[in-house]
């Protein structure tokens, strides 16, 4: 029993994932309630290995009013998504891809998509 007291309890942090997504890149969910709609990336939440998408997993919060301004009430926000049910969505294969990385001829990186060969995002 003493052993087993000195034991510590870890707790367990989901590792933090180095993604290809970025802010405003369009994305699929590929698994999930939302499967198949598609979305704007709002924020990438790589130390939880998440995302937050526009207008996907819309989830109803109650709020406690804070004086006139904010009357309270049921708001719908966006919750995180985990970041592998989500895929980059390339408009010119209109289909879900992975993301690939090489080099410019100025030494710049690039993402491009993996099916098609095109310059990825607004960069």
């Amino acid at each position: 029993m003493a052993e087993q007291a000195k034991i510590r309890r870890i707790k367990k942090v989901a590792p933090r994932v180095r993604s290809r997504l970025k802010k405003d890149d369009l994305v699929m969910v590929v698994t999930g309630r939302e499967r198949g709609k598609t979305g704007k990336v709002m924020r990438v939440m790589a130390g939880e290995a998440r995302v937050i998408v526009e207008r996907l997993n819309v989830m109803k919060r109650h709020s406690k009013p804070r004086g006139p301004q904010s009357p309270g009430g049921i708001v719908e926000k966006e919750a995180p998504l985990p970041i592998s049910n989500v895929m980059f969505f390339c408009e010119r294969c209109n289909a879900p891809v992975r993301v690939g990385i090489k080099a410019a001829a100025d030494g710049a990186r690039i993402r491009v998509c993996r099916r098609c060969g095109e310059q990825l995002g607004n960069e």
